[in-house]
C-alpha cells in the first residue's frame, strides 16, 4: 500500500490540530448562551407564577431555571392549583422539562421552624405560617437577622402556626447576631431553643439576659449556648479595705461561677463580695477550676489587703500579709494547694500592722467561737480561761492569730466583756482597735438594761463601748421619723364606742395591736390616750330587763294532813325582793376618762411600755382617741 504524500499527512494533521480550538469555541458559545437561554425561560413562566399570587400580590410560585430546564417549587393552596400550575408550565416552549417540588399547604403538628446561621448568612428550614406570605415573613427576620446576612429560605407554607409566630421568629432569629457560624435557633409551637457558642464575652453576656424575656405566650426551652473561648484566661481575688472580696477574670461555666460566689462569701465572712467575672472557655485541659479557684481564695484568706491572680498557667501573690505567720503559711499554700498543671509565680508580701486591730467572741448555740488576732500566746491563756470559767457547758473553739499591734489592755478588756456575753442567750463581742461592740439578745428586758449600763463602767480606760442588746423576741427598733410616719398610716381610724359604754368592741382590737406593736417597735415615742364622751341628744339602748331565773328545785315533802297538796293555811307569802336603784349615769367628762382608762389598759396588756401610754388632758369631747406626742 503506498504511504500518503505530504500534502495529505498535512490535511490531517491540520484537522487533528483544529479540533481542541473547535472544543474552545463550543463551550465559549454554550457557557455565553446559557444564561441567556435560562432567562427566557424564567422570563416565560413569570405569567404562570403571576397567575398564583394572591390578594396581597404574593405568589405561592416559584421557578428557576437549571440549564434548559425549569424548576418549580412553593406549596399550593390544593390539588387544583397545583396541577393547573403544573399544566401551564408545561405549555411552555423553551424548557426541555418542569422538574416539579410543589407542594400542598398542610397542618404542620407540632408546628416546628428553624434559623441557622451559616459562613455567609441564615438558612430557614421548618414550617412558616401559611398566613403569611413568604416575602413578608422574610421581611420581618431580614430586620433582626445581622446586617447583610443572606436568607436561604426552604420553609414550606403550613397551616397551625401558633399567634404572633413572625414576631417570636424575629426575636430568636435576632440571637444569631451573637453567635458564631453553625448556631442555630428554632421554634417548636410556643418554645424556643437555643444552640452554638457566643461570638465573645459581652455576647454571651447579652444572650443570657435576652433570653430572659421571651414574647408574650412563648417560653424559653433547651437554651444550648457554650461561652466564648478566650486565648489569656485569668481568674483574680482582690482583698480590698474592710475585708471585702473582689472578683476578676474568667469561669468555666455559670454553675462553677455560682459555686465560686459562695465561696468568697464564705471567706469574706460577712463582708462585701463584687463579683466582676466573666464566663468563657480557655482554661488549660487538666486544671480543675473550683481547685485553683479554692487555692486561691485560701491565699487571699491570708492578707489584709492585696491581689491573688491566675495568669498564663501561674498563681502570683502581691500585698499585705494577714500577719507575720501568714507568709510562711502562704508559702506552704502555693506549694502544696494548687492543683495540676497550675505553677507557683511570684509572691511579694510584707508585713505591717493590723489597722484595726480586731477580735471576736460569738456565742452560738452550743459553742463560744473566739477569732481574730491576739498578742501573745498568754493573752490566748487568759481569754480561754475567762471564757472556759463562764462557759462550761459550751465548747469554746479557739480560731485566733497572734500579731502586735493591739492596743492597751486588750486582754483585760475582753476578760471585763466575758460576763456580758455569759448573760446573753446569743450574741457577739467585737473588738476593732480600743472600741468594743457587743450585740445580741437577752432573755429578759432586765438583763438587757443591766448589761447596757453596766459594761461601759467594767472596761478599761481609754477603751469605748457600743452596745446593742435587745430582749429576745423583742420587735425591732425604728427611727423616730419612721415612728410617726408609721403611727399615722396605721391610725387611720378613730376609736369609736358604743353610746353610753366603755366596753372595747371588735372593731377596736387590730387598731390597738397595731398601736401596741408599733410602741415596742418605737420606745421613743409616746402615747396620750384620750377619750370622747357621746354627742349630746345621743339616746342609749333601753336596758333589757334579763329574764329572772327559775328557782332551785326544792326536796319533795310530806304534806301536812288537810293540806292536799296545798300551802298550809295560816303561813306567811313570801315577800318579793326589792327592785335595785338604777345606777346614775355617768356625766360626759367620767364617760370619756372611764373609755380612755380602757384603751390605755388594753395598751399595756398588749406590750407598750408603762412609760410610753398615759391618760391625756385634752378636752372630753374631743374625737380623738389616741395623740401621738413626741418624746421629752
Amino acid at each position: 500500500m503506498p504511504l500518503p504524500d505530504r500534502q495529505t499527512r498535512l490535511r490531517r494533521f491540520g484537522w487533528l490540530a483544529g479540533l481542541p480550538l473547535l472544543a474552545v469555541a463550543w463551550g465559549g458559545a454554550t457557557l455565553l448562551a446559557a444564561p441567556r437561554i435560562g432567562e427566557r425561560i424564567e422570563a416565560e413562566a413569570r405569567e404562570v407564577v403571576r397567575l398564583t399570587e394572591d390578594r396581597e400580590g404574593e405568589p405561592w410560585l416559584r421557578v428557576a431555571a437549571r440549564g434548559r430546564d425549569l424548576a418549580a417549587r412553593g406549596e399550593a393552596p390544593g390539588e387544583a392549583e397545583r396541577a393547573a400550575a403544573l399544566t401551564r408550565l408545561a405549555a411552555l416552549p423553551s424548557p426541555r422539562r418542569i422538574v416539579s417540588d410543589i407542594g400542598l399547604v398542610e397542618t404542620a403538628a407540632p408546628f416546628v421552624w428553624s434559623a441557622e446561621r451559616t459562613g455567609t448568612g441564615v438558612a430557614l428550614t421548618g414550617s412558616r405560617p401559611a398566613e403569611i406570605g413568604r416575602r413578608a415573613f422574610e421581611a420581618v427576620l431580614v430586620a433582626a437577622l445581622p446586617a447583610g446576612a443572606a436568607l436561604d429560605d426552604e420553609a414550606r407554607a403550613a397551616r397551625g402556626a401558633p399567634p404572633d409566630f413572625p414576631a417570636a421568629a424575629a426575636y430568636a432569629a435576632a440571637k444569631l447576631s451573637r453567635l458564631a457560624p453553625g448556631a442555630r435557633v428554632s421554634l417548636t409551637d410556643t418554645v424556643i431553643s437555643a444552640s452554638g457558642e457566643a461570638v465573645d464575652v459581652e455576647a454571651y453576656d447579652a444572650l443570657r439576659a435576652g433570653l430572659g424575656e421571651p414574647p408574650r405566650g412563648y417560653s424559653i426551652g433547651r437554651i444550648d449556648i457554650l461561652p466564648p473561648s478566650v486565648a489569656d484566661f485569668r481568674f483574680g481575688v482582690e482583698r480590698v479595705s474592710g475585708g471585702g472580696l473582689v472578683l476578676t477574670g474568667n469561669t468555666v461555666s455559670e454553675s462553677a461561677r455560682a459555686e465560686i460566689r459562695r465561696a468568697a462569701a464564705e471567706a469574706a465572712g460577712g463582708a462585701f463580695v463584687d463579683d466582676r467575672t466573666r464566663t468563657a472557655r480557655g482554661l488549660a485541659p487538666g486544671i480543675e477550676p473550683r481547685a485553683l479557684a479554692g487555692a486561691m481564695l485560701a491565699l487571699a484568706d491570708l492578707l489584709q489587703s492585696g491581689r491573688v491572680a491566675f495568669e498564663n498557667g501561674r498563681v502570683t501573690v502581691t500585698g499585705d500579709a494577714l500577719d507575720a505567720q501568714a507568709v510562711g503559711e502562704a508559702e506552704a499554700l502555693m506549694r502544696a494547694r494548687l492543683p495540676k498543671g497550675v505553677a507557683a509565680g511570684t509572691m511579694t508580701l510584707a508585713v505591717r500592722p493590723l489597722s484595726p486591730y480586731r477580735v471576736s467572741l460569738r456565742r452560738e448555740a452550743d459553742s463560744v467561737v473566739v477569732a481574730g488576732h491576739l498578742p501573745s500566746p498568754e493573752a490566748r491563756e487568759r481569754l480561754l480561761a475567762a471564757l472556759r470559767a463562764r462557759f462550761f457547758r459550751e465548747r469554746v473553739l479557739d480560731r485566733t492569730r497572734l500579731a502586735d499591734g493591739a492596743p492597751p489592755n486588750l486582754a483585760a478588756a475582753l476578760e471585763a466583756a466575758v460576763p456580758a456575753l455569759a448573760n446573753l442567750a446569743e450574741g457577739e463581742i467585737a473588738v476593732a482597735d480600743a472600741q468594743l461592740a457587743l450585740t445580741g439578745e437577752s432573755l429578759y428586758r432586765e438583763s438587757a438594761a443591766r448589761v447596757a449600763e453596766s459594761l461601759p463602767r467594767a472596761l478599761p480606760a481609754g477603751w469605748t463601748s457600743r452596745v446593742a442588746v435587745l430582749p429576745r423576741g423583742a420587735a425591732p427598733r425604728r427611727d423616730a421619723e419612721s415612728c410617726r410616719a408609721g403611727f399615722d398610716a396605721a391610725w387611720n381610724e378613730r376609736l369609736r364606742f358604743e353610746p353610753g359604754s366603755t366596753a372595747l368592741t371588735a372593731a377596736m382590737y387590730p387598731i390597738l395591736d397595731a398601736a401596741a406593736a408599733l410602741a415596742k417597735a418605737c420606745p421613743t415615742l409616746r402615747l396620750a390616750v384620750t377619750g370622747h364622751a357621746d354627742p349630746p341628744g345621743t339616746k342609749r339602748p333601753q336596758d333589757v330587763k334579763p329574764p329572772e331565773p327559775a328557782p332551785e328545785p326544792k326536796p319533795a315533802e310530806a304534806p301536812e294532813k288537810g293540806t292536799k297538796g296545798k300551802a298550809a293555811k295560816g303561813k306567811p307569802a313570801a315577800k318579793s325582793a326589792a327592785k335595785p336603784e338604777p345606777a346614775p349615769e355617768p356625766s360626759g367628762e367620767d364617760l370619756a376618762r372611764l373609755r380612755a382608762q380602757a384603751v390605755l389598759d388594753y395598751l399595756l396588756q398588749a406590750g407598750a411600755g408603762a412609760d410610753q401610754v398615759a391618760l391625756g388632758d385634752g378636752p372630753a369631747g374631743e374625737r380623738r382617741s389616741v395623740a401621738l406626742a413626741p418624746s421629752p
